[in-house]
């Protein structure tokens, strides 16, 4: 596809509300993660139920374990179920996820947030086999390059706003408000776009899940 014509599928139904879906996703992460964080790292004593040094390494592992514990199981459900209705309701989990999240970080709960944490890495987990397996449905042969291209792309774009962001949330008058604000609105966003992903049929509706 000419460098010209790379860009033109942001301007498309077939592949533009699913690009804002997957960018506000990764977004949203590394808001959630990232404010978690830095609210830890300043966190006065005996606010933190383990130690702030405890703290940030589970929740390291905690966002991560997800991905090896159901992305097979994610898969299966990837090609089972049609990849638009799929991805919205991971989108629907992720908001009262975020609400949840609203509200630990309003009352300050660090251990509701830290188990919400492996709740996020989780509904990612799920995100990420359909993320992949929509594109070679909506796009043609010659597309998939430069769309594949335009996701990475939009997700380190996501991944280096959302950490900068959050140093901005974090370091914000009323930061727990607007930490809580911000993520369901995120959320919000990622499902508002997802509503306009064209249908995607299941590949393999037979499958078994177990």
């Amino acid at each position: 596809m000419p460098h010209q014509n790379q860009t033109s599928l942001l301007h498309q139904r077939r592949f533009l509300p699913y690009f804002v879906t997957q960018f506000f996703g990764a977004f949203n992460d590394n808001i959630f993660k990232n404010v978690l964080l830095l609210f830890v790292a300043f966190a006065g004593v005996g606010a933190l139920p383990v130690s702030s040094n405890l703290f940030i390494n589970l929740a390291a592992g905690l966002f991560i374990l997800p991905f090896f514990l159901f992305s097979a199981s994610a898969g299966v459900l990837a090609d089972k179920y049609e990849k638009a209705g799929f991805i919205r309701k991971v989108k629907l989990a992720e908001i009262a996820i975020m609400l949840l999240g609203a509200i630990g970080f309003i009352t300050e709960s660090y251990l509701i947030l830290l188990v919400l944490l492996f709740l996020m890495g989780t509904q990612s987990a799920f995100f990420g086999p359909v993320k992949y397996a929509l594109l070679p449905q909506q796009l043609k042969p010659n597309e998939l390059v430069p769309g594949n291209a335009l996701v990475e792309t939009g997700t380190f774009l996501a991944i280096l706003i959302g950490t900068i962001g959050a140093g901005f949330i974090a370091s914000s008058t009323h930061a727990n408000y607007v930490a809580a604000a911000c993520v369901v609105l995120f959320a919000l966003f990622g499902y508002a776009s997802s509503r306009y992903i064209p249908e995607a049929p299941a590949a393999a509706p037979e499958l078994t899940f177990r």
